[in-house]
Formats: C-alpha cells, sequence, structure tokens
C-alpha cells in the first residue's frame, strides 16, 4: 500500500485554478438578466430618520425598485443569533434595514434596484434623506455613562456580562504578589481580496429560490433567510462558489442577505449585489476592541494562585449573528495553556454607534492571549525571573490531562483542556528561533532599530459539534464523488479533504472529486467555522468511506460468488479469494451512495508557542520582522 496522504506537504489542488484566474467567484457569474442592486447607508453614526423621499429617484430611467423599511413590511426582520443565542440578547438583534433609527455610520436604509450598478448609483444622489443627529456613543466609557442609549428601552447600553469562574479567585493570598496592569486591543476588520456579493433568482413557478454567493455557514443562513421571507426552507437553495478569503467574517448572516433575495422575490427579476471596498470597511464585520484591568497573582516562587479581573467589548451597534463569541472566549480562555487554579473574569458588553462585531481567526483568544502574555512579562520583570522559566513552570503538563478551564456563564458548558505536551512545544519553538542566541539583542539599537524578543503559548479551539454530513457516490467512470457540509474559505479545504477521502479508499486524489458548501449537495450541514472542517467534514466523510467499501464489498461479492468479507478492495478494484478481479466501476449500478455523518458536543484544544524577535525604526514606525 502506497504511503498515507494525510500529512504529507502536497501541492493544493485549488490553487493552480485560482492561480490562473479560473475560479468562479459571485460576480464572475453570468447573468445578463439580472437587475443590480445598491445601497444608501447612513452617513450618520446615530440620529432619528425623519425624512426619506425616494420619488424623484424612483422616476429615473432604469430604476426598476427603491426597497425601504415600509416596502419590506412591519415588523421588519431582524438577523438572529447563529451561535450561543440567549433570550436577553434578542432586543439588540439587527433588522435588516433602518425603519426610524440608525446606529452606525453604514447602516442600510434604503436599497435601489436598477438595470444597472450605476444607474442605481445615480439613484442614490437623488433619494432625500434627513436625519435628526443624537449623541454618539463611541467609546466604553462613552457607553457605560449612558449620555444615549441605543436601544432606549433597555435603560442601558450595556446588553450581557459574561463570567467565567474557576476555584475561588476572590479569596485573600496572604504573601502573594500581585500583578496588575490595564491593556488594550484595537478594532480591525478583515480587508478580502474579494469582497461580499449575491446574486439572487426567484423562480415564482417553482416557489423556489436559489441565492449564489453563500459561504462558510450555507445552510444556517438558509434557514434564517427562510424564516425572514416565510418560506419552507428547503425551497431555497443556497450555492457556495471561490470566495476572496474568509477570515471569520465572511460568510455571516448580514442586512444584505437578506434585502438581496427579498427583492429578487418582490420584482420577480434576478438581483445581484456586489459590494464596494468602501461599503465593505463601514458594514462587515470589525472585530477586536477590547480594554480589561486584570490582576494575576503568583506565589513568590512564581506559581500562579488566581486571576481576576474585568475586561470590556466594544460590540458595536448590534449583536449580530456570531457577536457574542469573542467575548465569551476572552472570559473563559484567559488561562490559555497555563495551569491557574482560580480564576474571576468578567467580560462587559457595550453597544457603541460603531460598526457591529463577529468573529475574526481566533475570536477573543487572541485578546485573552495578548493580555495574559503580558501580564507573565510583567510578572517575570516583577519576580525577578527569567520569562521562559516563569512559563515553563505554569504550563499544564501531560500528567495533569484532562485539565478543567473556567466555566463561563450564558449559556454554561464546562470545558476541559483534552490533551498536550505544551513545554515541548515551547521548547521546539524556542530552540527553533535560537532563543539563547537573541537574548543579547533584547532592547539594543542597531542600525536605527530597537530590537525585541518575544514568546507567548497559547490554546486554540476547534471541532465545533454538533455533526457534519457527507456522502460518496461510486460513478460509472470508477470516480468516486464526494460531497461534504464543509465550506471552502481560502483554507486549502479541497486538498485536506480529498486526502482524507484518498486514504480512507484506497485511492488516488485523481480519482475523487469534491463537492462542498452548497445546500443542493446534502440535505444538512453545518459549515467551516472553529477550525472544525478538518475534524467534523474529514470524519464524516471516513464514515461515509466505511459505507461505500462495505456497499463495494457487497456488489463485487455478488459478482463473484464469494462472500462480502471475502473480497480484498485495491485502488479501484475488488478481487475474490481465487484472484477474480472486478473494477469498482462495473459495480456502480449496484453500489448505492454512501452517507456519513460525524456528530461531536466536546471540544479539542490544539496549542502552540510562538516567538519573535522584531526591529522598530523609532523615526517612522516601522516594524521589520527579523526572525
Amino acid at each position: 500500500m502506497n504511503a498515507p496522504l494525510v500529512g504529507q506537504p502536497i501541492e493544493r489542488i485549488e490553487d493552480l485554478r485560482l492561480l490562473r484566474g479560473a475560479g468562479c467567484f459571485t460576480d464572475d457569474i453570468a447573468a445578463p438578466d439580472a437587475l443590480a442592486a445598491v445601497i444608501l447607508r447612513s452617513p450618520l453614526a446615530h440620529g432619528l430618520i425623519t425624512r426619506l423621499d425616494t420619488e424623484a429617484a424612483q422616476k429615473l430611467p432604469g430604476v426598476v425598485s427603491i426597497i425601504t423599511a415600509r416596502t419590506i413590511g412591519m415588523p421588519v426582520p431582524t438577523i438572529p443569533l447563529r451561535l450561543a443565542p440567549l433570550a436577553e440578547l434578542v432586543p439588540y438583534e439587527q433588522p435588516v434595514i433602518a425603519q426610524d433609527r440608525v446606529r452606525y455610520v453604514g447602516e442600510p436604509i434604503a436599497m435601489v434596484v436598477a438595470t444597472s450598478a450605476a444607474i442605481a448609483e445615480d439613484a442614490l444622489d437623488l433619494i432625500e434623506l434627513e436625519i435628526a443627529p443624537l449623541p454618539a456613543i463611541v467609546t466604553n466609557d462613552d457607553a457605560a455613562a449612558a449620555a444615549a442609549l441605543l436601544f432606549p428601552d433597555s435603560g442601558s447600553n450595556l446588553c450581557i456580562t459574561y463570567t467565567a469562574r474557576l476555584g475561588d479567585a476572590a479569596q485573600e493570598f496572604p504573601g502573594a504578589i500581585i500583578v496588575e496592569d490595564d491593556f488594550s486591543t484595537q478594532r480591525h476588520t478583515a480587508a478580502t481580496m474579494e469582497t461580499r456579493g449575491l446574486l439572487a433568482r426567484w423562480d415564482a413557478a417553482r416557489g423556489h429560490l436559489t441565492v449564489h454567493g453563500a459561504a462558510k455557514a450555507p445552510w444556517a443562513g438558509r434557514r434564517m433567510l427562510a424564516r425572514q421571507l416565510g418560506l419552507d426552507e428547503f425551497s431555497i437553495d443556497m450555492i457556495a462558489v471561490d470566495v476572496g478569503g474568509g477570515f471569520g467574517m465572511r460568510g455571516e448572516f448580514y442586512p444584505e442577505d437578506f434585502l438581496v433575495p427579498f427583492a429578487a422575490r418582490h420584482l420577480d427579476r434576478p438581483v445581484k449585489w456586489i459590494e464596494d471596498r468602501r461599503e465593505h470597511l463601514l458594514s462587515a464585520n470589525h472585530a477586536r476592541e477590547f480594554d480589561a484591568h486584570l490582576q494575576l497573582i503568583l506565589s513568590p516562587a512564581g506559581d500562579i494562585l488566581a486571576v481576576r479581573g474585568r475586561a470590556r467589548c466594544n460590540l458595536g451597534a448590534y449583536m449580530r449573528a456570531n457577536a457574542s463569541i469573542a467575548p465569551r472566549n476572552v472570559a473563559q480562555f484567559f488561562s490559555g495553556p497555563y495551569r491557574i487554579p482560580n480564576i474571576a473574569i468578567d467580560t462587559d458588553v457595550f453597544l457603541t454607534n460603531k460598526t457591529p462585531t463577529g468573529t475574526y481567526r481566533g475570536p477573543g483568544r487572541f485578546e485573552t492571549d495578548f493580555f495574559r502574555e503580558r501580564l507573565l512579562d510583567l510578572a517575570a520583570e516583577r519576580l525577578g525571573m527569567d520569562r521562559v522559566v516563569l512559563r515553563r513552570r505554569n504550563l499544564i503538563t501531560s500528567a495533569q490531562m484532562p485539565h478543567p478551564i473556567a466555566t463561563v456563564s450564558a449559556p454554561v458548558k464546562a470545558e476541559e483542556l483534552d490533551s498536550g505536551d505544551y513545554a515541548e512545544t515551547l521548547d521546539r519553538c524556542l530552540g527553533a528561533i535560537g532563543w539563547d542566541r537573541l537574548q543579547p539583542l533584547r532592547g539594543q539599537r542597531i542600525n536605527g532599530r530597537h530590537h525585541g524578543v518575544a514568546v507567548g503559548c497559547f490554546i486554540e479551539g476547534g471541532a465545533a459539534g454538533p455533526s457534519e454530513h457527507a456522502r460518496l457516490e461510486l460513478g460509472a467512470d470508477g470516480m468516486v464523488d464526494v460531497f461534504v457540509g464543509s465550506s471552502m474559505v481560502g483554507q486549502g479545504l479541497e486538498t485536506v479533504l480529498l486526502q482524507i477521502s484518498a486514504d480512507a479508499l484506497g485511492l488516488p486524489m485523481e480519482r475523487l472529486r469534491i463537492f462542498h458548501g452548497s445546500t443542493t449537495y446534502l440535505r444538512i450541514g453545518f459549515g467551516s467555522f472553529h477550525s472544525r472542517s478538518t475534524v467534523m467534514g474529514g470524519t464524516a466523510i471516513l464514515n461515509a468511506a466505511t459505507t461505500l467499501k462495505e456497499a463495494i464489498r457487497a456488489a463485487a461479492g455478488r459478482r463473484l460468488n464469494c462472500a462480502p468479507d471475502e473480497v480484498l478492495l485495491g485502488a479501484g478494484t475488488a478481487t475474490n479469494p481465487s484472484g477474480a478481479i472486478v473494477n469498482w466501476a462495473e459495480l456502480a449500478a449496484d453500489v448505492p451512495a454512501a452517507p456519513g455523518q460525524f456528530d461531536n458536543h466536546t471540544h479539542t484544544y490544539a496549542y502552540g508557542a510562538h516567538a519573535a524577535h522584531v526591529g522598530v525604526d523609532i523615526a517612522t514606525g516601522h516594524v521589520e520582522i527579523f526572525d
């Protein structure tokens, strides 16, 4: 048998198509009969809409319709939480279009649908919009002071506080060293190569809606859209195409994911919307804006006894589809890979008049990793201890696995780190960068640059459930088609899942085709988020492969006059004990499609260590990474 493909450094199969310009992105889909949609967005961060007159714009030749809250009807649908939903967060969900009040610059107020995007853009200038400004709440301090309320009925700009508890961090620690400081992380967003886009078609005869441009979690998006439009879930198809970057931002449900399909159905015409870069920066999910005051409590010998403190999340204007994840993670994962027996972290989530936030690559973990690792450096300095020695002393050992971490509130779910040798990873990292060689450079000024050397350890959760689904089909050409609910968002999914499929079936990758991310392929699927695609999608494929091989053995046994368990499967062949052979292609008509499903309610936790050597030009602020 050939060496397994999993783990081998093979070239990604999707790259050749993409590098040659043969990819198919949303705007590449030919739609000569489609209308173009352009969105009127709020120019103010906070205010009451006092006038919205679309009459002149509607008269512009080529304008087909201008959709407002009145067109959609009351109540205007809102975007529900996809992850970690809670009843108390429902009042802060985002309406798909502004009705009376705007809460951030870029919030949709109207959508012009015209025969071309240029005409639709011209029509925007003819819409008469007046907004009575209200005080803009920008910072967490502003939100806490509540000089203005984003949702007046709530009585506060604090929409929830997540707590994380382990042991008793409130107790006294006689003789302990307390290290504390204030920290902050800055807001940013993903500037993907391809902006968001949608093409929606309504088939009135079938009562069927097709939406191109789905990514990340198409089945969840279909459920949300069906509920908002009052349609049966299975009367909607979400079609995934190539995506120019995901990063957690792409593929969540945004107002446009309702507005464009609504317009297609309302007008009984295909409608396409392609986001421009300015819109993207205004309206796609932002991330990372936190501040915190934290205390790290240690023994004089350097053992971490406890951590306690409070973080604050600048959520932006609404609780969008996955916005609860980062603040929960900041509270829950502060301990990272370290043995901290007592933890009390609270995260206040404040509404402000900024673009709403969501997930971005390790949501909440990046932020809390920075807080923790900086505190460890400060503690090492305070104790007069080498920062590597302090980290190694407090890393959870493999003998202490599984190891509980703090339990977060709302919803409550106990978590534990499952396995790992954190110290070995740290030592390998330090060896790879030449840590001892670099230490004398720390703080030195060389050729006008100040040199810094740093190290940090972290964990990363994955394998989020509840399940993933797959199906394998053997074709008359001997090829096996692999259908999976995971979605490709630039992470090399096709290559990885075909490696898994090829090893499971004993076939070369060239004998496999993969289809992913569209609701037309599987009745149910969950998609790509939370580092889940390889574990969840890959294991669903493994289960489907077992079923397919059983079906091939059964069909071959009937053809070769032997028991199924006597059939020896090769690379596309089946052989009986006497040496008679039949090709899989010849059995295709007798081999049913093989479904696969993998259910999981326990997260796995990867881990790692990073070290860096950088130089900073203090005259320009330019940072150069040396190692």
